[in-house]
């Protein structure tokens, strides 16, 4: 058995709950790139490889991530998966997916690669389904990570095969995801998955930046202690700059330092600060 998830901090626990369950026990493998940002247009050919790639270059820009382009190879991972799956026609692959436009719009583009194997390929989806948190109460966790390693013996009950039927009808439904050309991507339940404009997040990034100027790296911190929205960090850094291009925001520092020197603020302060020189 073989485990794909799309977060790190899933492979952990994943790891966890597998000290308590043996039958859980395999590789576990991660597709490291969040397909619910950035261009998937034609993702499969060159030329779409090449565009996304170039869009993760200027969103990495300036970022501690920045030498991660280099290293991350989804392409890579799912061609040797490919390999194992053809070699060992009793292996299966287990896909975990929480309830977020990440996992399953990283569902789409991996099981759109997988249709020579189905009876292989299994899908675990907490779509709705409570789970007992850490205090002993229900809650219902939108990622795989959220869940008590003990709680995964609930959770691998729901494994199950993809089905013909989906092999058919999801890789259609990621490809018009795909010509539709937007630059963010929301689950709007089930395994809908609806596009958006690249300024869907503008309205919130912009609600936790104030007139006097703020540390970058307090300014995430800030967001992600208040918002529900999980969206990364490189993203969130990447908008705040293009608002910054439309002169929408403002900054102080040097980026070639990377994201602890700069501070950032409305862009009324600038404008004070100069009427008063």
């Amino acid at each position: 058995m073989m485990h794909v998830v799309f977060n790190t901090a899933d492979v952990e626990v994943l790891k966890k709950a597998m000290e308590l369950d043996e039958t859980l026990q395999g590789d576990i493998i991660e597709i490291k790139d969040d397909f619910s940002v950035g261009p998937v247009t034609d993702i499969y050919e060159t030329y779409g490889y090449q565009l996304r790639r170039d869009w993760w270059k200027k969103v990495l820009e300036y970022s501690p991530y920045a030498h991660q382009l280099d290293i991350v190879d989804d392409k890579l991972t799912v061609y040797n998966l490919c390999n194992q799956l053809n070699e060992d026609k009793t292996l299966h692959i287990w896909i975990w997916m929480g309830q977020n436009a990440h996992d399953v719009c990283g569902y789409y583009w991996l099981m759109s690669q997988l249709s020579a194997f189905q009876g292989q390929v299994f899908v675990l989806y907490m779509n709705n389904l409570p789970f007992i948190n850490e205090k002993g109460g229900i809650f219902y966790p939108a990622y795989l990570h959220e869940i008590q390693p003990k709680e995964f013996l609930k959770a691998k009950k729901l494994a199950r095969p993809i089905t013909l039927s989906e092999f058919e009808v999801d890789p259609d439904e990621w490809k018009k995801t795909g010509s539709e050309n937007g630059l963010v991507r929301i689950l709007e339940g089930g395994k809908k998955i609806v596009s958006k404009e690249v300024s869907y997040y503008d309205k919130d990034i912009l609600s936790v930046v104030g007139v006097e100027p703020q540390k970058l790296l307090k300014l995430l911190q800030q967001f992600y202690s208040k918002s529900k929205l999980k969206i990364a960090d490189t993203f969130f850094v990447w908008r705040l700059r293009e608002l910054m291009k439309e002169q929408k925001l403002a900054a102080k520092g040097n980026w070639e330092k990377c994201w602890k020197d700069i501070e950032v603020m409305q862009m009324q302060t600038v404008h004070t600060e100069s009427e008063s020189l």
